[in-house]
């Protein structure tokens, strides 16, 4: 969504930041046969219905807005807004966050998932899924490498990414549509200030807001991402800061943790204030995971070191 004024986009994002519903971003555009530099296309990722994870389906439209980058270097980012699983922070999370890694030949990917409301509490991760394989999909017309397609998220959106970073298939041979035939693990993942577990440690009105007011143990397990990572999880950069009112840093620690015991590639970079948020995506700190995460990418080859200047 765009801000028309900024005292608008600091209510959304308090509301955000306590898990209170908000309206989810709505498309504008229809969908477009390519993506161009400047003009990003609007794809629905469910071509006829969309699945709601217990074997039904919803007529519901589900949108990914692709920014190609000007001078692409192959990557490719699935971006998750967050909004604490009751809204969709689309701006400072979403298309700025495109448009920064258009800058450093990246391709910004800004899913724009279902709410888990009625619960739904697959549907944002069958989204996720979907727009990873879409990316695979479509990777020879936006000139992607299929094997370096990452996934970032924020807040709430970084438990959707810790979320598809650990639950991930390589395709369904068998499948009819040519796109689920693809692999949805990501490659790499990017989480900042990510709520990552659903126990005592999480952040509780995304809990509420994915799981209910009365989880059972078993859906308390499957979206607590601590508790799933293997050996078959991909590289993770996670950054948070320590003075995080509103998610508590223990949640990237505990997935580092968990990432660190199965010998993952990771790295946590904890910084020494910015609240939730990164005191409204600007100043010191904000820079210093852009730059660290760019860094951290390039070290491992899915970016070149020019693009992390």
């Amino acid at each position: 969504m765009r801000f028309p004024t900024l005292l608008t986009a600091a209510v959304l994002l308090v509301q955000c930041h306590t898990g209170a519903a908000v309206p989810a971003a709505a498309p504008t555009a229809p969908a477009a046969p390519a993506a161009s530099s400047g003009n990003p296309a609007v794809l629905n990722l469910w071509e006829n219905s969309a699945p709601s994870g217990d074997g039904t389906t919803t007529q519901e439209k589900v949108t990914i807005r692709v920014f190609p980058a000007p001078q692409p270097n192959g990557a490719a980012v699935v971006i998750c807004p967050g909004g604490g699983y009751g809204g969709l922070v689309t701006g400072g999370e979403g298309t700025g966050i495109a448009a920064w890694l258009n800058k450093h030949g990246v391709a910004g990917i800004v899913l724009e998932y279902r709410l888990p409301g009625q619960k739904r509490r697959m549907v944002p991760l069958l989204d996720a899924q979907r727009a990873l394989r879409t990316v695979r999909a479509r990777a020879a017309e936006w000139k992607i490498d299929p094997k370096r397609v990452g996934i970032m998220g924020f807040s709430a959106g970084g438990h959707l990414a810790s979320t598809a970073a650990t639950h991930f298939d390589a395709g369904k041979a068998d499948a009819t549509d040519p796109v689920e035939r693809l692999s949805c693990r990501p490659d790499f993942a990017v989480l900042v200030y990510p709520v990552i577990s659903m126990q005592e440690k999480g952040h509780a009105g995304s809990r509420q807001n994915l799981l209910g007011s009365n989880p059972t143990p078993e859906q308390i397990r499957f979206f607590s991402g601590e508790l799933n990572v293997t050996a078959e999880t991909c590289p993770v950069y996670l950054t948070h800061a320590v003075d995080d009112r509103v998610v508590s840093i223990d949640n990237s620690r505990l997935f580092h943790q968990a990432l660190q015991s199965a010998k993952v590639p990771s790295k946590l970079l904890e910084l020494p204030s910015g609240d939730h948020g990164l005191n409204g995506y600007k100043g010191p700190m904000w820079d210093a995971w852009q730059t660290g995460s760019l860094e951290w990418l390039a070290s491992l080859k899915f970016i070149p070191e020019t693009s992390a200047r």
